[in-house]
């Protein structure tokens, strides 16, 4: 009888204790199952953000294509796109919710439609037909179909969290259940054989005050532990905001560089502008040149004519001379009857001389001003090489200033991406000081947790020890 009461106990107790053990897989396997989709929640939530980090990114590139066309532009551009179409096509395996497939899909197709967008812009960016593109962009298509995908994601994200929500609670409330159902059946079963294993009650309470002095001592390195983390997180804190106050210093001193680069812009259009002037002054100048030299020219030849007009006087004068010569000879001749004629020769004689002398002033005359017009002339050519000299000089003036203007054009671009990304990095630094925030409280609620756990402890030991003292 009782062996019969013993193996009665027995059997009790072993199918007391497998109910909860039994009981106990059951949560294990459930735990894992719903743990299982909990990643799988995780992984899409990860996705998702992936998504909308990709259409960002292809958004940003269209236009930064847009208003500077490069290949590093175009390339992120395409690379966003594969890493879209990639992740999207996995997200579209792993959904298993009827309502985030439909989103989805609605998501899926205003992403199409944007990308056709984005890929129509740049296909007219690079057909050279850029105010196309700029006329495309501002009707605001792009901007709606942004705005759209924006909000569908929205809505994914909502469905998400309910989801992920439901699971958690349904993961928390089942054990729950099922640890407190563990626990009365436990209770139950042990208050029925209370009574047959009183003479093992010596050895458990001794056995329990020996391991609750071991979980108060465990207790009490996680609790320092615990505290250290806090105090680990409160300084990460710290220095995060001290990151994102020098982020937004960096951010304003980008932007003043941006301003000071526009200024150096607008001087350089100036310079462009002033360097344009005098070169169309220089060439008016050359022109100008150019004719007085012709017109020089012109006067020289008229002077050799003037000269050799001259030279025939002279000529002539001999000639002349020669003849009244002549004809105060044959005057000589005549005797009394030649007197008249040799007075008329001496006339002439005498006017043959002054048109020799006036002909011999022209022809010095005539010398020194060919001379006036070879010195002219030599120094007007000096003065047209000149004119040309400056024309270049100017011209390359002119571009060197386009080149600055190009540069410094550029400067002002990659301010203002490094303005953007800076807004960006202080967003990002916003959200992981409010991450360690939520760390930092959840670290003190863990330590003051971990507080009430060793209290919890410290009365499990004194009524083990009060157990054993009444065994």
């Amino acid at each position: 009888m009782n062996a019969f009461k013993q193996t009665k106990i027995r059997n009790w107790i072993i199918a007391g204790y497998s109910v909860p053990v039994f009981l106990s897989a059951l949560l294990s396997v459930f735990v894992a199952r719903e743990s299982h989709n909990l990643r799988m929640l995780i992984d899409n939530s990860q996705l998702v953000n992936d998504i909308a980090l990709n259409i960002q990114i292809m958004s940003r590139t269209t236009r930064g294509y847009l208003l500077d066309r490069n290949d590093i532009s175009k390339i992120s551009y395409q690379n966003a796109k594969n890493t879209y179409n990639t992740d999207a096509a996995t997200l579209a395996e792993q959904l298993v919710d009827p309502e985030q497939q439909q989103i989805l899909e609605a998501l899926v197709k205003d992403v199409d439609d944007l990308i056709a967008i984005n890929d129509s812009i740049f296909q007219f960016v690079e057909s050279g037909k850029t105010d196309e593109a700029m006329i495309q962009w501002r009707e605001d298509k792009g901007r709606k179909q942004v705005e759209d995908v924006q909000a569908l994601l929205q809505s994914f994200r909502q469905e998400e969290d309910e989801i992920l929500f439901t699971s958690l609670n349904t993961l928390l409330y089942s054990t729950l259940g099922f640890t407190l159902l563990v626990f009365l059946l436990s209770t139950s079963i042990g208050w029925w054989v209370v009574r047959n294993i009183a003479n093992q009650m010596d050895q458990s309470a001794g056995a329990i005050a020996s391991s609750s002095s071991e979980i108060a001592a465990t207790v009490e390195q996680q609790e320092r532990a615990a505290t250290q983390q806090a105090a680990s997180v409160n300084e990460t804190t710290t220095t995060m905001d001290e990151l994102g106050a020098s982020s937004r210093q960096i951010m304003e001193q980008a932007d003043a560089a941006t301003e000071n680069a526009r200024q150096a812009l607008n001087q350089a259009d100036n310079g462009t502008r002033t360097v344009a002037e005098t070169v169309e002054t220089m060439t008016v100048l050359k022109d100008k040149v150019s004719a007085i030299a012709r017109q020089i020219l012109q006067l020289s030849e008229q002077t050799n004519q003037i000269g050799n007009i001259s030279i025939l006087v002279s000529d002539l004068a001999n000639q002349t001379n020669m003849l009244a010569l002549n004809a105060a000879v044959e005057a000589v001749r005549a005797g009394e009857h030649g007197k008249g004629f040799s007075v008329v020769a001496s006339e002439i004689r005498k006017l043959a001389d002054r048109s020799k002398k006036s002909a011999e002033k022209i022809n010095a005359l005539v010398a020194d001003i060919q001379n006036a017009i070879n010195s002219t002339v030599m120094v007007t050519d000096e003065g047209t090489k000149t004119v040309e000299s400056g024309v270049r000089t100017s011209q390359n003036t002119s571009e060197s200033f386009g080149e600055i203007r190009s540069a410094i054009n550029e400067v002002v671009l990659n301010n203002q991406q490094i303005s953007l990304t800076l807004k960006q990095q202080v967003s990002a630094v916003q959200q992981v000081v409010e991450a360690m925030n939520s760390l930092n409280t959840a670290a003190r609620e863990t330590a003051s947790g971990i507080s009430q756990v060793k209290v919890g402890t410290q009365r499990l030991n004194e009524a083990a020890i009060s157990l054993k003292e009444m065994v």
